[in-house]
């Protein structure tokens, strides 16, 4: 990629933030090659601030960073494309980008989805930034090991009440194995997107 940071006497240049799932356009900074630099080596979106006339990570206060997934240069090499998963909002105000728009696909409307989405987002939180008082957190900080256990666990014990008539002891234990896969999930660096992607390709096969 031929980044040319020449073209403004600050070298300075724009960096488009979109999400790399909903394709909605997060936010618009300003990064020059140190920042595009450290963007590529933290994997999180970091700007050069002219207000503070620093290097600036998004996130580094909230902790709403925008974990990069890929970065493109336009056709004059003068424009940055970054698409992003956001953790929390972009805007400082707490909006979900800096235009006051909704981060949403147009087909991804339905509660169940979002509410999904939004408990995939707090459990990378709770990864990315360990809190002590989290069960999620903990799960991170015992290893992979344990967390497979679990899923494993969780496996057993919904099997287990599949053979019963107990509505609501199935759904608890459907419930904790979803939950345990999603950290699990998370603990490999994958997500639900990259399994129902996976389910597509098999779909098409059959």
């Amino acid at each position: 990629m031929e980044v040319n940071f020449t073209k403004s006497a600050d070298g300075l240049i724009p960096a488009i933030v979109q999400d790399a799932k909903t394709l909605v356009i997060l936010m618009c900074g300003f990064m020059n090659a140190s920042a595009l630099e450290e963007t590529q080596k933290s994997k999180k979106v970091t700007f050069f601030s002219r207000s503070k006339n620093r290097l600036w990570t998004k996130g580094e206060t909230s902790g709403n960073f925008l974990m990069v997934e890929s970065i493109k240069s336009d056709c004059d090499n003068d424009t940055l494309l970054i698409k992003a998963n956001p953790i929390g909002p972009a805007c400082h105000t707490g909006a979900d980008t800096c235009w006051f728009e909704p981060n949403k696909n147009p087909i991804e409307t339905n509660e169940d989805y979002v509410f999904l989405e939004n408990l995939a987002s707090t459990i990378k939180k709770r990864h990315l930034e360990p809190d002590e008082k989290s069960y999620t957190s903990s799960l991170f900080k015992k290893g992979i090991n344990k967390i497979a256990q679990k899923v494993g666990e969780e496996a057993v014990e919904i099997v287990i009440e599949a053979k019963d008539d107990n509505k609501e002891l199935f759904l608890g234990e459907a419930a904790d194995l979803l939950f345990h896969y999603m950290v699990l999930l998370e603990a490999k660096n994958f997500s639900l997107h990259d399994v129902i992607a996976e389910l597509k390709k098999r779909h098409k096969i059959n």
